[in-house]
């Protein structure tokens, strides 16, 4: 799914024409880390369990006060540099109300979805290595 897929699908959603504005953010796999350059990055997740939890963590957050919708597409497999990996949007009928609940989805996203990374990259000395981590410890 693309931005723009995810985008026109919230617009078809029922209850849209009450929305006023939308927010978006997107990220995007970082060329750099604290261990070297980013050659590229691995996302897995427990699907069934995160798939359930990104579904919660929307159903809890379209409850706020002037929240239309909220969504969460995370993307899993192989990045390079600078491609997408997560997709959140927010609904609402005016902006100072989606400004705060989108940036609640990503916190609680990064720290409470089954989803892990692994970063191979390259040393200042020019070695290759790659480790695990929870998406949260080093964000995305």
């Amino acid at each position: 799914m693309s931005l723009e897929d995810l985008i026109n699908s919230v617009k078809k959603q029922p209850g849209f024409e009450k929305a006023g504005a939308m927010a978006t953010f997107v990220g995007v796999v970082r060329g750099t880390s604290v261990s070297g350059k980013v050659q590229m990055l691995e996302l897995q997740a427990y699907e069934e369990k995160a798939d359930e939890v990104l579904s919660q963590i929307c159903d809890d957050l379209k409850k706020k006060p002037g929240i239309v919708d909220v969504q969460i597409h995370h993307l899993v497999g192989e990045f390079k540099v600078g491609e997408d990996l997560v997709y959140v949007l927010v609904a609402g009928e005016h902006r100072q109300q989606v400004f705060p609940v989108l940036e609640e989805a990503v916190e609680r996203y990064k720290k409470e979805a089954p989803i892990f990374k692994k970063e191979l990259v390259a040393t200042g000395k020019g070695e290759k290595k790659s480790y695990w981590t929870a998406e949260g410890k080093n964000g995305a």
